[in-house]
């Protein structure tokens, strides 16, 4: 069995510091595991869960609730708290398997630096992994499944994919799978708390020949209004099948970034910072519209012994005739919102890309990937804005501001 450096240099007397590992540049030696303060821990398991990236995280669960036209519940907030462990997970995990690589190329990092034992960085991810998987449990079985294969995709882009060309893939397929989690557990928990909900069959009489429409059937008449629970998810709701267009969108940033970050040591590459500034910009757009909700008809109520036939719409207005013009309807919030975000979004990570494009050096590559990083709050905040969650989009979008003054701290790469 192959021991790490660190291992034997701690049986073998005083904690190691950068230095006497080998792999110092000349600085101040760093206190290792074995003799540094609270303070000196904390900072190095900060570096090494990467908290600054960390608030890029809640947004994938929040815009797959939203996508599932299901009112976000408890089943949310588990799919959040999955969805943390499992980030923090891979990031743990990411440098417990570089920490060879990261001590020839970055030995300022927590693990090469021994201010964290590769020991405790894999264990940190399998407790998280396990934390993460209890979590997505608590929300029920789909959501358990999705969180598995999400889980499994971590692992498996940390131990083997990350060097390969299907490293990118991977990425991306995490992020997607992160906002379908969301729309899972939403759905999921809602549907659970609905079957509780009192009900009464609709023609189950004997003789009876009622059928039972949609809407009767999720608020059948027997039961008062204030009775059914605010969460009661739709027929059409049951699989969240509208929130794959949004992971894609996710998966398809996330895909971009990912290239970029794999020239982040040497610096070097012009075409996938252009690469990325290209698919920022067609995100940016197909996003800036507001999607149809594929959980509201648009069909015209039937007429019934209450209601006119005739159109609400106003007749076309004659030159000549008296009073003014009707007035043409107004834009939503949302129709406004939107592409705001979305404009807020495509400045987020198009700057330090084409820094990155111009001057491909590794200091501007990393800041590029770290704007990519950044531009997910935005995205996120647009993927819920059109989905109608306008307000929580506005909400979200607030952690920008943080996320920059972590960064200025911990990097989030």
């Amino acid at each position: 069995m192959i021991r790490s450096p660190f291992l034997r240099l701690a049986r073998a007397g005083a904690p190691p510091t950068v230095e006497a590992t080998g792999y110092g540049t000349g600085a101040r030696p760093i206190p290792a595991y074995g003799g540094a303060s609270a303070r000196e821990r904390l900072r190095a398991w900060s570096e090494l869960l990467r908290v600054s990236a960390l608030l890029s995280v809640p947004g994938d669960a929040l815009a797959g609730a939203a996508a599932s036209g299901v009112r976000p519940g408890r089943g949310t907030a588990w799919a959040v708290g999955s969805s943390l462990c499992l980030y923090e997970a891979g990031m743990a995990l990411n440098d417990w398997a570089d920490r060879y690589e990261d001590a020839a190329e970055r030995p300022h990092r927590p693990v090469p630096s021994g201010r964290v034992s590769p020991g405790a960085a894999l264990g940190a991810a399998g407790v998280l992994t396990a934390a993460g998987l209890a979590l997505a449990a608590r929300a029920g079985r789909p959501p358990l499944a999705v969180a598995t294969v999400l889980a499994a995709t971590v692992w498996a882009y940390d131990l083997r994919l990350k060097h390969t060309a299907a490293g990118p893939a991977a990425m991306a397929a995490a992020r997607g799978l992160d906002l379908l989690l969301g729309a899972t557990a939403t759905v999921a928990t809602a549907r659970r708390e609905a079957s509780g909900a009192p009900a009464a069959a609709v023609g189950t009489g004997r003789g009876s020949r009622r059928t039972a429409s949609p809407s009767s059937a999720a608020f059948p008449p027997t039961v008062p209004s204030s009775a059914v629970p605010s969460s009661v998810v739709p027929p059409r709701a049951a699989f969240p099948l509208a929130a794959l267009p949004p992971a894609a969108v996710l998966a398809a940033h996330t895909y971009a970034v990912t290239a970029v970050s794999r020239h982040e040591v040497r610096g070097g590459s012009t075409a996938a910072p252009l690469g990325a500034l290209a698919a920022a910009a067609v995100l940016g757009a197909l996003t800036a519209s507001p999607r149809r909700d594929p959980y509201r008809s648009t069909a015209s109520p039937r007429p019934g012994p209450h209601r006119s036939t005739a159109s609400p719409r106003p007749g076309p207005h004659r030159p000549g005739a008296r009073g003014k013009p009707p007035a043409a309807p107004g834009r939503s919030t949302v129709e406004r919102v939107t592409p705001v975000l979305a404009a807020v979004y495509f400045r987020t990570a198009a700057r330090p890309l084409l820094d990155a494009a111009l001057n491909p050096s590794p200091l501007l590559t990393r800041q590029a990937v770290g704007g990519g990083i950044r531009a997910m709050v935005p995205l996120q905040a647009v993927l819920m804005s059109r989905s109608g969650a306008t307000a929580g989009g506005l909400a979200l979008l607030g952690l920008g501001p943080l996320a920059r003054r972590l960064a200025r701290k911990v990097s989030p790469t």
